[in-house]
C-alpha cells in the first residue's frame, strides 16, 4: 500500500512511462508540480492536450506538422532541393539533420525500422509512399540516414534494393571515427567502417 495519495502516485507512474525517466526523476517532477503555482500545472495540461489535437503528419514526408497544414515547413519551402530526399527513422532525426545547417534537400520519415523480432514489417513503415515519391521522376538522390544499428542497416538494405531499379542514386551516411577521438578507444566495428570508407586526401 502506497503512503502517497492516489493522484500523486498516478502522476509518478505516468512520468515513469516516458523514455529516459526513472522513478527518482518521476518523483522529482511530480513534487515540483505539487509545489509550483497552479498555473504551471494548468499550462502543462493544456499543452499536453494540444500536442495530440493540434499536430498531424505531413502528407508528403510524414514529418510532424500542424493538423490543418497538409505539408510541413520543409516540404512547402520552395528553396529546398526537390531532387534530394534524406530518409530518416523518426521526426527527431529531422531535427538532428537540420541542426547541421548543411542539408538543403527534403526528408522522408519512416516512423520506425524493420524489426522482425518486434513484428515490424515494410507495411508498418512509410516505405510505399517513399517509393511512390521516387517513381514520380523528380528525385535524383535518396540518402539513407537510418541509424547504424542492425535494424537500421537492414532497413537501409531493403530500401536500396527497391530504389536502385528506379534509376535513382542511393547513398548512405558515412560512418567512422569521431573528430578528436583516439584509435585506441575505438571499437572494432567503428574502425572497420572508417577503414572501408576511407577517402583520398585533398
Amino acid at each position: 500500500m502506497s503512503i502517497l495519495p492516489e493522484p500523486v502516485e498516478n502522476l509518478i507512474t505516468a512520468f515513469e512511462r516516458l523514455p529516459g525517466i526513472g522513478p527518482k526523476t518521476a518523483s522529482r517532477l511530480t513534487f515540483y508540480l505539487l509545489r509550483a503555482p497552479e498555473e504551471a500545472s494548468l499550462v502543462l495540461a493544456e499543452v499536453l492536450m494540444r500536442l495530440k489535437s493540434a499536430t498531424g503528419q505531413c502528407q508528403t514526408c510524414f514529418n510532424i506538422t500542424l493538423v490543418d497544414q497538409p505539408q510541413c515547413e520543409i516540404c512547402s519551402n520552395p528553396r529546398r532541393e526537390e531532387g534530394i530526399i534524406c530518409v530518416v527513422e523518426e521526426p527527431l532525426d529531422v531535427l538532428a539533420m537540420e541542426r547541421t545547417a548543411g542539408f538543403y534537400g527534403k526528408y522522408h520519415v519512416l516512423h520506425g525500422v524493420l524489426s522482425p523480432i518486434e513484428g515490424v514489417g515494410p507495411e508498418d513503415l512509410k516505405i510505399t509512399p517513399l517509393i511512390e515519391r521516387v517513381k514520380k521522376g523528380n528525385v535524383t538522390e535518396v540518402i539513407l540516414a537510418t541509424n547504424p544499428s542492425m535494424e537500421g542497416d537492414a532497413t537501409a538494405l531493403y530500401l536500396r534494393q527497391h530504389l536502385i531499379p528506379l534509376g535513382v542514386r542511393v547513398t548512405r551516411l558515412a560512418r567512422g571515427l569521431p573528430v578528436g577521438g583516439d584509435l585506441e578507444y575505438a571499437d572494432q566495428n567503428t574502425l572497420l567502417r572508417a577503414l572501408a570508407g576511407r577517402q583520398e586526401m585533398s
